[in-house]
């Protein structure tokens, strides 16, 4: 499954391609469909898509998924995105296949808790995989792990150290 906006940064022919190869699986899609044409959206019996949701309703989607997906394409929208969904779908205990977005490469590919593949062929490999390691307690852990030490609360923990920081620094100058 995936969550967000279908726009430019969906690869929509990643996702034609996969749900071509296979059948056997369902790609469900939430979210709305801005700044591209819908009918530009590959349609198959086995892609759903079931438009914006709230917020609130996201969990009752999540809860029967399989594995998240981040099929972004590569381009200049994609460029520098850093998609907040990579830590919602690894909080859900969702395995994650993504394109080669760098902020999701580095860390939660580096670290091993998300799949990067760049290909069709590759991202049909990586689900796959995800789908027979799901289950994966070691994976899990590492995960929670990760997810602890970076919280929204300890990052803002760490930028107003890094704010002090400076301003100590500045006013250490004036005096």
């Amino acid at each position: 499954g995936f969550f967000g906006v279908l726009d430019e940064r969906f690869d929509a022919g990643l996702l034609g391609e996969l749900a071509q190869r296979r059948p056997d699986w369902q790609f469900v899609l939430l979210g709305p469909v801005v700044k591209i044409a819908p009918e530009s959206l590959p349609q198959a019996a086995n892609i759903h898509y079931f438009g914006l949701k709230s917020y609130g309703e996201l969990p009752r989607y999540v809860a029967h998924w399989s594995a998240a997906l981040l099929p972004f394409a590569l381009n200049e929208s994609t460029r520098f995105i850093s998609p907040t969904k990579t830590p919602e779908y690894l909080a859900a205990g969702l395995p994650v296949v993504s394109t080669p977005i760098h902020d999701v490469v580095r860390p939660y590919g580096d670290e091993g808790l998300v799949h990067i593949a760049a290909s069709a062929d590759e991202f049909e490999k990586a689900i796959a995989n995800a789908l027979a390691a799901r289950h994966c307690a070691r994976w899990q852990s590492n995960v929670d792990r990760f997810l602890a030490r970076n919280s929204w609360d300890l990052t803002w923990e760490r930028m107003q150290r890094l704010m002090l920081q400076q301003v100590s620094k500045s006013l250490a100058i004036a005096t």
